[in-house]
């Protein structure tokens, strides 16, 4: 067995896993259909009580007129873009180079829709005013993303957020929002969901990420943007029979979680500080500025995973069931607060830190 599998089997071997809410088991599903109503209708083809209710909630809590239920994030954002290009009669757009778009999906915006991406900022940091207003392109559309997972959930100031939404309007460029963690950074900015969002023309956020849903998306702006979506959904063939699992599940957890996420980004702070005290350990940000950030360390993914599964089974705390390259000798993982931090007793978190540590000036000697 690969140290891969190896690493993620023990993690959530383990009697306290840290990250999110838990495993994706169907208990997910299961939760949400207890007590329900069984005969209660079904959506079809993208019609009926449960998916327009909830669109309709949705978009009143964006502050949108209107939003549209997709079966994924990467449907949505693509169709978006579209929207905006055809808009402009210009097949370009402008987003970081560590965007979403641009590296977890096969160039489907290029391949399927003929756009052209501009890249604007280096893949340390995010997006500036400066970057857009030295653009040197013309796009139909700037694409933001809060916060910007690859470098560790950073995010830029509300006021450099609201420079940048004024500077677009001005120019006539379409600001869209990747908010697929859009409820996460609410505690830091201390604005609302619809505060946020009256920044940008278009909005998508997604309802498995710190919602903790079975998947979906909902992508908003105004009515004939959100009627246009409607129309390229069903040419990408996301307009299933029923959508209802993912429409209920979503609904369920958003309103089970949607208070709880300025707790969890207390949790992450606090997390995140217990990390920065472990000898060869810095996160990313140093202070995180939503409920996830990045840790790294100063070995290698081999040597490490062999140190987590040691302090796996010596604490019976799970750190984290995946590790990504950063160089020969170090190596990153990403960690997302959720409902699991909180449930593991102080003391023995304080005990598994410690081990942590003291593991770590062992394997650097």
């Amino acid at each position: 067995m690969d140290v891969k599998k190896k690493l993620a089997e023990a993690y959530y071997r383990t009697t306290y896993p840290m990250l999110g809410h838990g495993k994706r088991n169907l208990h997910v599903l299961q939760e949400v259909l207890q007590g329900m109503d069984g005969d209660l209708a079904s959506d079809m083809y993208g019609t009926g009580a449960v998916i327009e209710q909830f669109q309709s909630e949705m978009a009143a809590h964006l502050g949108k007129e209107a939003a549209v239920f997709f079966p994924s994030g990467t449907m949505a954002q693509q169709i978006a873009m579209r929207i905006w290009c055809d808009k402009a009669s210009i097949k370009r757009v402008a987003y970081h180079p560590l965007c979403h778009l641009e590296i977890h999906e096969e160039d489907g915006l290029k391949e399927l829709h003929g756009i052209q991406p501009v890249l604007l900022a280096d893949k340390e940091r995010v997006i500036r005013l400066e970057d857009v207003v030295n653009m040197q392109e013309e796009v139909a559309c700037l694409l933001l993303e809060l916060p910007q997972r690859e470098i560790g959930g950073q995010l830029p100031e509300y006021e450099e957020l609201e420079a940048i939404s004024a500077y677009c309007r001005k120019k006539g460029i379409r600001l869209h929002l990747d908010g697929a963690r859009l409820f996460e950074v609410l505690p830091y900015y201390q604005k609302t969901a619809a505060q946020i969002c009256q920044l940008f023309d278009s909005v998508y956020v997604s309802f498995y990420k710190g919602v903790g849903g079975i998947a979906g998306a909902i992508l908003a702006g105004d009515k004939l943007f959100a009627e246009e979506s409607v129309i390229w959904k069903r040419r990408h063939g996301g307009d299933l029979i029923s959508l209802y699992p993912y429409i209920l599940s979503a609904a369920y957890y958003f309103q089970k979680r949607k208070e709880n996420f300025p707790a969890y980004y207390e949790d992450a702070k606090e997390l995140a500080a217990l990390y920065n005290r472990c000898h060869g350990i810095t996160t990313k940000p140093l202070v995180p500025v939503s409920n996830m950030f990045h840790v790294h360390v100063s070995l290698n993914r081999e040597k490490l995973a062999q140190l987590l599964l040691s302090l796996y089974e010596e604490t019976g705390v799970g750190f984290t069931h995946g590790l990504y390259a950063a160089g020969e000798d170090a190596c990153y993982f990403e960690v997302s607060v959720g409902d699991c931090y909180p449930r593991i007793p102080k003391e023995i978190g304080r005990q598994a830190f410690a081990v942590l540590d003291r593991k770590m000036k062992e394997f650097m000697e």
